[in-house]
């Protein structure tokens, strides 16, 4: 007897993010009664949308406002029996450290694995965390410093006469951490290849020397 799948009602199923491209709080899915939840408890507008109506915060709300109405909302819904999943960017309810302390156990974890290394492709794996192009740690830490840069240059003025500008020397800062960033992928590839074996020279062959002189 061939088993069936069970059916789902997907849209049951609300999905509370913020959308990268637009910065909105949006909530897709959910029935006409999590809606009306939505739209009570979260302030939600319904908007229509390509694939059918869904609902968004309102347009310029502070972040923390944002966060507040979307953790507000996920635990009505969840309380009235619907199925939630909010972005945890948007739960009031995590720990404000949590993030923080999260990304320091994983910075001890990756100087641990390279001290553990016993291969040069595990050193390599660990290399690969810290200056992959688009994920890497150093690669990340240099847009937060292209930003800081920016913004900077936008709040303060010009240094005083014949002192170094420190804000304008994030930019040259930032162009070393990509340096820095070719430089630890140029050695992960070197770490990565398949170890090579030095051939084993083995000495020339002595010459039999007579087991007894030749008499004259």
């Amino acid at each position: 007897m061939k088993q069936t799948e069970s059916d789902f009602w997907v849209l049951d199923y609300v999905t509370i993010t913020k959308d990268p491209r637009t910065d909105l709080v949006v909530a897709i899915g959910g029935t006409d009664k999590a809606a009306d939840i939505l739209q009570r408890t979260g302030g939600f507008l319904s908007a229509p949308g390509p694939r059918g109506d869904y609902h968004r915060l309102p347009h310029g709300l502070p972040i923390e406002q944002q966060r507040r109405k979307a953790t507000a909302a996920s635990h009505a819904l969840l309380a009235a029996g619907h199925s939630v999943h909010l972005d945890p960017t948007l739960n009031m309810l995590v720990a404000p450290d949590g993030e923080r302390e999260a990304a320091l156990r994983y910075l001890a974890g990756l100087a641990e694995r390279a001290a553990a290394a016993t291969t040069s492709s595990e050193v390599a794996e660990v290399l690969t965390e810290v200056a992959a192009p688009v994920h890497g740690l150093l690669p990340l830490a240099r847009e937060v410093v292209v930003r800081a840069w920016i913004a900077a240059s936008d709040f303060q003025g010009a240094a005083p006469t014949g002192e170094p500008d420190p804000v304008a020397r994030l930019g040259s800062t930032a162009t070393s951490m990509s340096e820095a960033a070719r430089a630890i992928l140029h050695a992960r590839n070197h770490a990565a290849r398949p170890a090579q074996r030095s051939a084993t020279t083995s000495p020339p062959p002595s010459r039999a020397q007579p087991a007894k002189s030749r008499r004259r």
